[in-house]
């Protein structure tokens, strides 16, 4: 069986085709471009170079949240017209978590950070056993006080990735107290593959959704709708 996963949750648009044992094809772009403009011609390449019909995916993998709403809109109503079609179902996969999989089998601490502004990001910490991911905090949208705090508090070696890794660089140099690295490029920011790999374990323990059924995971409301909300409170 393979497995076509997406992630769409960032800037970057990656999509893989998977089996179990390998990574058959991933395309990913990391640039000012619109996933609108690229989820669908990367899929039908990806398909195309691999000589894959749809009739030989099992299942589709999504990226289903934190993240861009704009972002994960566009994925979920990609992930869900192709399962329809394909009548196929969706596995629902953790942006965050997918992230911390980019590093498997670290020993470090993993914490990703994906920006969300204002000062926040969706982040969790994450580690290993082998291979085998162990969720050490849950998926949330904090203040990166907050989750600098809590890696200081594991008082291990950790490993930060995600497009906010960057952006808060000098603050982590600064006030991590802790050993850390800064994942390498080709690592840092979400690959599809990772999407995948995570999502045949689920696939496994029987955690798919219908088309109709799969919604993302936000973690919060969209800016329009706290502009909403504030002004109606003025």
């Amino acid at each position: 069986m393979k497995l076509l996963a997406i992630d769409s949750s960032a800037q970057v648009a990656s999509v893989a085709i998977l089996t179990e044992d390998a990574v058959l094809a991933e395309y990913s772009v990391d640039y000012k471009k619109t996933h609108s403009q690229t989820l669908l011609p990367m899929i039908d390449e990806v398909m195309r170079m691999t000589e894959t019909d749809p009739s030989e995916i099992g299942a589709i993998a999504v990226a289903a949240g934190p993240g861009s709403f704009t972002g994960l809109r566009i994925g979920a109503a990609t992930v869900k017209g192709l399962a329809m079609v394909w009548n196929v179902p969706v596995v629902p996969v953790s942006t965050v978590a997918a992230l911390a999989a980019n590093v498997a089998g670290t020993d470090a601490v993993v914490c990703p950070l994906m920006d969300a502004r204002r000062q926040q990001v969706y982040t969790g910490l994450y580690g290993f056993n082998g291979t085998t991911i162990v969720e050490y905090k849950p998926d949330e949208c904090a203040e990166i006080a907050s989750v600098i705090a809590s890696v200081n508090e594991f008082g291990r070696p950790a490993v930060i990735l995600g497009d906010a890794a960057g952006i808060y660089a000098e603050r982590l140099a600064k006030e991590l107290t802790v050993p850390f690295t800064i994942a390498p490029p080709h690592l840092v920011k979400q690959r599809a593959s990772s999407v995948g790999w995570l999502a045949f374990t689920l696939l496994a323990e029987g955690k798919t959704v219908s088309a109709e059924e799969f919604v993302p995971t936000y973690l919060r409301i969209s800016q329009a709708e706290r502009e909403r909300e504030e002004r109606l409170e003025r």
